[in-house]
């Protein structure tokens, strides 16, 4: 390496001899920044991970990746960074990149902990080609100091002057935060070298075939894909909005259905959301892939996705916070950190901004009044809730409105920061229990629609991936009931419930609240097959229309099932959906007026829900107290003495 080339490498190195070394470690230009290598995401695995010493197993070098979180007591085995055993200016963090790669800056953060306060206010950087002769980056004669970070969870980004390649790249704090130790969580910028050989291709890595617009995007231009996917396929969709958020944009839903805008008889409704959480970005991207994808799918004569369409009214509401999402947007995908942008603009956590209706719901058991005054289902909102003073989002609203509105069936709202499937109850039924579990009386096919979205996708299964933070979900197949794991009160998933018709399970859809735009076609692989496998479980269990004689649906009939303490209701047509696992059930039909009708009514392990049609008729009593109503009462007495009075005379008249 000769001339300026060997000059730059001198100037970011010193030039200490080792030609060798240089002809490897070459500095690139022009400067183009790369995206990360994926500590965060977990593309980097543990064992390209080390570290000069370890305080002890659980923060050792496997747990130095950014934005990773610690268990809740100091002496879990999942902590919340990388510690040296030692504090000095002889420790590092190394991470191998198994390849050549031009690494182009560094982001760190301070250790997650509730109880202690540890970050690297200032580092140097080494590199290496074989892990034994290292070169500190330089800044002319003198070793290039990084200033980090000033408290432990805002991530603080470094960028290189000149980018640098080599194998392995190392982290060497130089000073840390006073009362404290030296901590860290790391992601390195990196971009791999063309490997010829293919020896270091990672392994499994993914790509996709689906041409999409695998983007962030903004609120301007996720409105305008939107428009884009609605021209490309007019006939089968629809944009809409549900109410505005707080900060006045509107909350856009996206329709796919063979007859937009229209529910249909018999046919049941289905609805992602995502982006509750504003930081959480990675469901927000993977609906808007979802409405491209079915359109460009429905277009070439795609038979699963045309089924799909034809059968089903499909509503995604891909950004339920689109105010926390534009904030975090601004910030980037690394630099976000943990929480910036997860609440709304008047720092309200929408997800769990609903009504607590399962206290309300236990209590009413508990004072046995069901089903005497108070239905097992449709349980009513609390009046405190709807009063002017209640802390409740715009964007909660909204979405109550749009789910009493429309007849869902079944719904799944889209997180990120995990690889889990969780369904109701979220909150524990013993006071002051953090964590239990608390199973709905649907348990039983609650935990199949869980698992039907686990078990399709690409790691939310697998036993030998490693655990996001601290919980090791893939030991019970990707699913968890909400309340075993940490207790919430007023969730989406626990209202929707309680209150309407609808089946609500949240899928955490990756690790990474926010993955960098070029991870997302890999995403995108991971979550396709679960996103259809899961819409098509609403075409499970039983579906038909309660009609009376004359044959017209009813509204507001309530459909029962014995030996589940869970009633749904007939939408405004008199037609139903009901959700069941495999199984032989008596089923009833009751509405105010009519007499009731049962039948038994068996569904099978296809997908397709069997049909289980009522009629009902109004018994005489209640036909009676029909016209009592109608004459209030007094009145028909009247009436029948004056009729009667009426015949009587007609007899003496010989009439």
């Amino acid at each position: 390496m000769m001339g300026s080339d060997y000059i730059s490498c001198c100037w970011v190195f010193g030039c200490f001899g080792n030609l060798t070394l240089y002809k490897e470690a070459i500095c690139l230009s022009p400067f183009l920044e790369c995206p990360p290598m994926g500590l965060e995401s977990l593309k980097i695995d543990d064992f390209q991970l080390h570290a000069s010493s370890t305080k002890r197993y659980g923060l050792g070098a496997h747990r130095g990746r950014l934005n990773i979180q610690a268990g809740l007591y100091e002496d879990d085995l999942y902590d919340g960074a990388w510690c040296a055993g030692r504090d000095d200016p002889l420790q590092w963090f190394e991470v191998d990149a198994r390849r050549l790669t031009k690494f182009t800056g560094v982001i760190t953060q301070g250790r997650n902990s509730l109880w202690s306060s540890d970050w690297v206010t200032s580092y140097k950087v080494m590199i290496s080609n074989d892990s034994h002769t290292w070169m500190t980056l330089k800044n002319g004669s003198d070793d290039l100091i990084f200033r980090s970070n000033r408290e432990k969870e805002i991530p603080v980004q470094n960028i290189f002057p000149t980018p640098v390649v080599a194998r392995y790249i190392r982290v060497n704090p130089q000073s840390w935060f006073s009362s404290g130790s030296i901590c860290m969580r790391v992601e390195i910028l990196g971009c791999p070298m063309p490997d010829p050989n293919n020896y270091y291709h990672r392994r499994n890595e993914v790509i996709t075939s689906d041409d999409l617009d695998f983007r962030h995007h903004t609120y301007k231009e996720m409105r305008q894909l939107m428009k884009v996917v609605n021209e490309m396929c007019p006939n089968i969709t629809r944009i809409y909005n549900i109410g505005k958020s707080q900060g006045g944009l509107k909350l856009y839903a996206f329709e796919i259905s063979d007859n937009p805008g229209e529910h249909e008889v018999g046919e049941p409704e289905f609805r992602y959301t995502a982006g509750s959480h504003g930081n959480e970005v990675l469901g927000r991207e993977l609906l808007l892939l979802l409405m491209q994808f079915m359109c460009l799918e429905y277009l070439s004569g795609n038979q699963r996705i045309r089924h799909l369409v034809e059968e089903t009214r499909i509503h995604l509401l891909p950004s339920v916070n689109p105010d926390g999402y534009e904030k975090a947007f601004e910030v980037g995908s690394e630099l976000s950190g943990w929480s910036l942008g997860r609440w709304n603009n008047n720092g309200i956590d929408i997800h769990h901004n609903f009504p607590d209706l399962s206290s309300v719901l236990w209590e009413a058991e508990a004072k046995k009044l069901i089903p005497r005054k108070m239905f097992n289902h449709h349980v009513p909102i609390p009046e405190w809730y709807q009063s002017q003073n209640a802390s409740v989002a715009l964007e909660t609203r909204a979405l109550m409105a749009w789910m009493e509105k429309m007849p869902f069936v079944l719904g799944s709202n889209l997180q990120g920061g995990e690889l889990v499937v969780t369904f109701p109850y979220d909150r524990t039924r013993s006071p002051g229990v953090t964590r239990e579990q608390t199973p709905t009386p649907d348990d039983h096919i609650f935990r199949w629609l869980a698992f039907s979205y686990a078990s399709t996708h690409r790691l939310m299964t697998d036993a030998s991936r490693r655990v996001c933070h601290t919980e090791d979900f893939a030991k019970e197949d990707g699913t968890i009931n909400g309340a075993s794991w940490h207790t919430a009160a007023g969730s989406m998933n626990d209202f929707s419930y309680l209150h309407t018709n609808c089946f609500e399970l949240t899928m955490f859809v990756g690790c990474d609240k926010f993955p960098h735009e070029n991870e997302l076609p890999e995403e995108w692989e991971n979550n396709r097959e679960s996103l259809l496998v899961f819409m098509e479980q609403v075409h499970r269990g039983i579906k038909g229309v309660v009609r009376d004689l004359q044959g017209r649906g009813i509204a507001n009939a309530i459909i029962s099932v014995e030996g589940i303490n869970h009633d749904v209701r007939t939408a405004a047509d008199g037609d139903y959906w009901r959700l069941l696992n495999p199984g032989e059930y008596k089923v009833t039909a009751r509405a105010h007026g009519y007499a009731s009708a049962s039948k038994k009514c068996e569904v099978g392990y296809e997908i397709g829900a069997t049909r289980c049609d009522f009629k009902i008729g109004r018994p005489n009593l209640s036909r009676i107290r029909e016209i009592m109503e109608k004459f209030n009462r007094q009145p028909i007495k009247l009436q029948v003495r004056q009729l009667q009075t009426h015949r009587s005379g007609e007899r003496l008249l010989g009439t």
